[in-house]
């Protein structure tokens, strides 16, 4: 049996959406792996040295660490673990989550070589940043994120009217209010258009966004945190799904509405345009743009062949991420 230790957030608390090592990690242990998870302290500080703990504890146990790694704060917390494994010469695997990673290369040479340099592979679940990498003379190879395509039942849904669907945590580079501003706009050709926002709030935006919201006199719905299977049920009310983000990576909601049967609108960022084909089995805006938002989301509720097309290649691609495909690739890295 091969032992791995998962560094990452395994918060379970209502700021704080499911994560990589919630899902990926349980994959692992669904397919044989003994599996050890740090960490699921709320604190900063104590969730760092509990990580670093869990490293020193279980060294003599484990195979592989397996690290979540992100552009901000969460960097540090994924370089410092690199650094106590290079000491202990444990064996460590970056996952690339953070969509402004490569901004971070950039902005941090020097700790980026220490942490990415020394590892045994970099994992990107996108092969936009797995390039990024490649271009800065690291060690990558791609993995997508992955999902169990028969927990995503495919519905057909009628069009009389939008009803936008948008799931991810309220934080500023997911940029929510730009939701609020294209149904606003959209409310101008369908009145009865609706729009669910699901989500906890990460960093103080939901606020900003329900004032926003009231401000235009708009009913919006916000569910705050749901399970997976929650949304999943929920999204059969929806029929479109919009994903606003500033900077992103391979967001595994997108995915998960692909397979869902929810045509998708997305602003045109990071590795956004390697998982979604412009009117092949998605829709491209450019960023921040509310009326070119606002205008795919028609073109969309006014075009049932574009529709069609975009919903039947969407699921069939979304079938490429599921757990049946995807293991094999972490079952070579991890052998």
């Amino acid at each position: 049996m091969i032992n791995v230790l998962y560094i990452g957030n395994n918060l379970k608390n209502k700021r704080s959406n499911i994560s990589g090592i919630h899902t990926l990690g349980a994959l692992l242990e669904g397919d044989g792996f003994s599996v050890y998870y740090a960490s699921s302290q709320s604190n900063k500080l104590f969730r760092l040295l509990d990580m670093l703990w869990s490293v020193l504890r279980l060294q003599k146990n484990i195979d592989f660490v397996l690290i979540d790694t992100y552009s901000t704060q969460n960097f540090y917390y994924a370089l410092l673990v690199s650094q106590l494994c290079r000491v202990l010469k444990l064996p460590y695997i970056p996952i690339l989550h953070g969509g402004n990673l490569a901004s971070r290369l950039k902005k941090s040479p020097k700790l980026s070589t220490s942490l990415f340099k020394y590892a045994k592979c970099n994992v990107s679940p996108s092969p936009f940043l797995k390039e990024v990498f490649e271009q800065h003379g690291y060690n990558a190879i791609h993995i997508p994120n992955s999902i169990e395509i028969e927990n995503y039942p495919f519905k057909n849904k009628t069009y009389d009217t939008p009803r936008l669907l948008w799931v991810r945590s309220f934080s500023e580079i997911y940029n929510p209010k730009l939701a609020i501003q294209v149904f606003n706009k959209l409310k101008k050709s369908y009145p009865n258009a609706t729009l669910c926002m699901v989500g906890p709030d990460s960093d103080g935006t939901l606020k900003a966004v329900k004032e926003l919201a009231l401000e235009l006199n708009l009913d919006v719905k916000f569910t705050g945190k749901l399970t997976k299977s929650e949304w999943i049920a929920l999204s059969d009310d929806y029929n479109i799904f919009i994903n606003t983000t500033n900077v992103d990576n391979t967001p595994i909601s997108v995915i998960e509405a692909m397979a869902l049967g929810l045509p998708i609108v997305s602003t045109n960022v990071g590795g956004l345009p390697f998982l979604i084909s412009h009117t092949e089995d998605g829709l491209l805006v450019p960023l921040k743009d509310v009326s070119t938002m606002a205008n795919a989301i028609i073109k969309l509720q006014s075009d049932p062949n574009l529709r069609m097309k975009l919903i039947a290649n969407a699921r069939k691609k979304s079938e490429q991420f599921d757990w049946v495909s995807v293991k094999p690739l972490w079952k070579s890295l991890l052998s």
